[in-house]
Formats: structure tokens, sequence, C-alpha cells
């Protein structure tokens, strides 16, 4: 029989989940006394306790440091508050989308995802904590609200502390617990449901052919250190027949390899010059949790992330997983470019412009109002889960040159020929001082509304901008009226270039 213990403690003020969970130092959760188990314990508390005992949590994580010691931590937690089963991915290890197919499979109330997503990993890098609700989606603010207040005045956690579980075997463990029925872990393999999910997407015949048939081309995968190594290795190498040496990085590290696992130009350079020489027709990188990606064309041609997710949503005919649901919608967060809404338009399609944070999508999709989207930090997905998801838009892009023949240089071309072309970029501020930053929003949004600021003009070499429009954005949620503000200031520039 294992014993529940009553863990007297203080709250933290610093725990407000963001739109990716709580996501701080290693060395915070480490150096504060009971810092990770007071943040678990307060996701706990959100699950209906009448719901606990039949009810079933999923937890995996993206291997980074200090996963193993947070998953033991919520096995003991969740055993202390009732909850009936935890499905886990062996070793800790299970992708962010793996997460949300297999809670959607076998209807978990949740999962708990260890991940700081495309953050540095290592000791003295990043951790991060995030709760999925039973959709397989990111927890709505209204949970993330619910389990911020309850961190603020917690004053005791229930854990057992003596409760050890093999993270390495597949197969059940089953615990008596004080004053609970019989506790069960099963550890996982955590390729398998995300790749039956994918054969019912695409069409893997047609995939295999591309990749290793008489005419195939010759792809690079780069999983940068992260959690998709094994489903790449597993999904695209040993099942659709891509050659070993497609894949690299592909053994997840605790400290992404020493890099920083962010599929862009910047960290991704060893295969942006990879492909550069030409030995390769499609390349592709993903972040520490596999639901980022990068595409590349031959000899570095760069996809950006708005126009992936126009082309992929442009061509939905060739993925069958569309030609049998259709597609209810198209959508995009604020700072993606409106590649997208071209798109929408010339197929009579709705478009939904919305605020950053993959919740919003999916609130829209458990509607029934949308099936593709995307964003501009390289995360583009669609309704067969309720996260962005790395492999899957790799999948649907190679499902195009399946069907097109094409490069991808010659598909993006033909695809700006016939909608136009948005131009884009992403500026990422790392380590910067909040105090700071907050000082210069503050700066640019006293400018922007002087009454003066739009229809200046501005120039840089030899290009002019006029100021059209300027605003801070607020999204009203169609599905349920909800209104979220504080969105980066936007301004809308149109573009004069001399010729």
């Amino acid at each position: 029989m294992v014993k529940i213990t009553v863990i007297k403690t203080k709250p933290y003020t610093d725990q407000k989940p963001g739109t990716s969970g709580l996501r701080k130092r290693v060395t915070v959760f480490q150096q504060n006394q009971h810092y990770a188990e007071n943040f678990i314990q307060s996701i706990i508390s959100t699950i209906d306790s009448a719901q606990r005992q039949e009810g079933t949590l999923v937890v995996g994580g993206d291997g980074r440091f200090f996963m193993k010691d947070a998953i033991q931590l919520i096995v003991q937690i969740a055993a202390a508050n009732g909850i009936g089963r935890l499905v886990i991915g062996q070793n800790g290890i299970m992708s962010t989308p793996a997460v949300s197919c297999v809670i959607r499979k076998i209807k978990a109330v949740g999962g708990i995802i260890l991940t700081a997503s495309h953050n540095p990993g290592g000791p003295n890098g990043d951790f991060g904590i995030k709760f999925n609700i039973s959709s397989g989606g990111p927890a709505p603010e209204g949970i993330t609200d619910k389990i911020f207040q309850i961190s603020k005045s917690l004053q005791e956690y229930h854990i057992c502390p003596e409760l050890k579980v093999d993270l390495s075997t597949i197969g059940k463990q089953t615990f008596e617990i004080d004053t609970f029925k019989p506790f069960t872990v099963e550890i996982v393999d955590s390729v398998e449901s995300y790749a039956e999910m994918l054969r019912d997407i695409f069409d893997f015949a047609a995939l295999k052919e591309l990749l290793s048939g008489p005419n195939s081309i010759n792809i690079r995968l780069d999983a940068m250190h992260g959690v998709v190594g094994p489903y790449v290795k597993k999904i695209v190498c040993e099942e659709l027949g891509s050659p070993a040496y497609s894949a690299v990085n592909c053994v997840p590290s605790e400290d992404f390899g020493g890099h920083h696992p962010d599929p862009n130009l910047t960290y991704a350079a060893d295969l942006v010059n990879t492909m550069k020489g030409g030995e390769y027709d499609f390349g592709a990188a993903f972040d520490g949790d596999g639901d980022r990606n990068m595409v590349l064309g031959k000899h570095g041609f760069f996809v950006n992330p708005s126009d992936s997710v126009a082309v992929i949503s442009a061509n939905f005919t060739s993925i069958p997983y569309f030609q049998k649901t259709g597609v209810k919608g198209l959508a995009r967060s604020m700072p993606t470019s409106r590649a997208l809404d071209n798109v929408a338009k010339a197929l009579k399609m709705p478009l939904y412009e919305t605020h950053t944070g993959w919740k919003y999508f999916g609130n829209l999709m458990d509607a029934g109002k949308l099936s593709l989207c995307g964003e501009e930090s390289f995360g583009t997905g669609s309704d067969h889960i309720r996260e962005k998801d790395g492999l899957w838009a790799v999948l649907a892009w190679l499902s195009i040159l399946a069907t097109r023949k094409q490069s991808v240089e010659d598909i993006m071309k033909d695809h700006w020929q016939k909608f136009g072309r948005n131009f884009f970029t992403r500026y990422d501020y790392e380590e910067v001082d909040s105090d700071a930053a907050n000082k210069m929003i503050e700066h640019l949004q006293t400018t922007m509304f002087d009454k003066a600021f739009v229809g200046q003009k501005f120039s840089s070499g030899d290009k002019t901008y006029q100021v059209d429009k300027a605003d801070n954005f607020e999204y009203t949620d169609p599905v349920d009226g909800s209104v979220s503000k504080g969105q980066v200031s936007q301004v809308f520039l149109n573009i004069s270039i001399p010729l």
C-alpha cells in the first residue's frame, strides 16, 4: 500500500501560464522549494474530483533536462490526488502533436507536456510544464486563469513520495494507493498511435514511391536533437523507405546537442548550408517538442511559414484526409502574412485572423469552422489534432511534391503567380529586459496613436513606406464571444519601390 503525504507549502506569485504553459529557467524549478510540485498540484486541482478516478492523463515531453524528474513528480502527485491512470511515452518521450493525438484517441481528461518548445535546454536552459484539455488542445484562458488563481493561494499539495515508475519498459504498472482504487501507469510506444493517425491522413503508398521508388527524391530532415527524431526514423525512414542518411540529429538530448532547437534560418544553419550544396531536393527542420517546422527546397530555397500554410491550403486535394472531409475554413494568427487570405478569397473559403496562441484555432476547430491553419512562428496544422504539427506539415509538403511532380521552388513560384506574393519576416529579440521592452512598446503606442502618424512616409534605401493604418489588435472569438487583447501593436504599411 502506497501512502499519501500532505506537504505544507507556500504559494508563488509568478506561475501564470502563458500561451504554451509555464516556462522558466531550469534553475527556477530546481532552486525554489516545491516550485514544480505547486504547479503540478494546481493543474490537477482544476480537474473535477468526480472525473479523476475513472480518468486518464497523458504525459510526455521533449527529452530536455529535468523532464524525467518532473514526470516522477507528476506520477506521485497524480496518484495522491486520485487520478486513476496515466499514459506516458517510453522514457518520457512524446511529441506535443503525439500527446494531442493520444488524448483524443483514448478520450483522456487531459495531458501534461514537459517542454519549453524551441527554447534551449540543459541545466542552464529552460523548462516548461503545459496542460492540454480533453480536446487535445492547449488549455484555454478560463483554465489557465484557474490554474494561476489556485497557485497563488496554494498552502499544501498531496504526493506519494515513495512511488517510483520505470519509464523505460513498455507495459502497465499497477499500484495500491491508500484510500483510492488501484493506480495504473501505462508506458506506451510514443510513436505508434501518432503513426497510425498519419496513415489515415496521407497516401503512404504515394509517399513511399516518392522517397524510395525508382524516381525518388533525396530529402534531409533535421530533428535538431529534439523529440521528433524517433518519429522521423520510424515513419519516414523505416516505413516510407527514405535512406537512413535522410534523417540527422535524431537522438533526443537533454541539451539538444548544445544547440538551440528552433527551426529557422539562424539556428538550423547546418541544414541550410547542406541544402545549398544541391544534393537534396527537400529539407526540413523541427523544434524541440515537434510542433514547429521549417521547409527548404533544393539549393536552400526557403519557404517562409506564412507561404507554407498558404501552399498547403491551396493544394489540399493532394492530401486524402481533406478529400474526405473537405476544408471548412482557413485561419492564421495576426502576425502571419496575408498569403493565406489570398488563397481563402480565391477558393471562397472562410478566413479567420486570430490572436496569437494555438488554443484560438482549437476553439474554431471544435466548432466545425476550421480545417487548416498556421502562424508566423513556423507552426502549421489542421483539425486532425488540436496542436500545430511539424511532421504532419512535412508530409503534407511531400504529398504535394508527389502529386505535382515539381520542385519546391517551382511550386512556390507557381503559387505566387496565381495568388500573388506577400513578403514576410520575423525578428526574435532574446534575453531582453522586460521593463525596457515594455517601455519600448509604450513609446510605440504613443507614436502610433498620434493623429499625424497615419500617412507619414519613411524611407530605407531605395524603398519608401507610407503608414496606412496603425492599431492594437483585438480578437473576438466567433465561437464563445470572448475578447483577447494585449496583442503586439501592428502597423500596416504601403510599400513603394522605385523602378
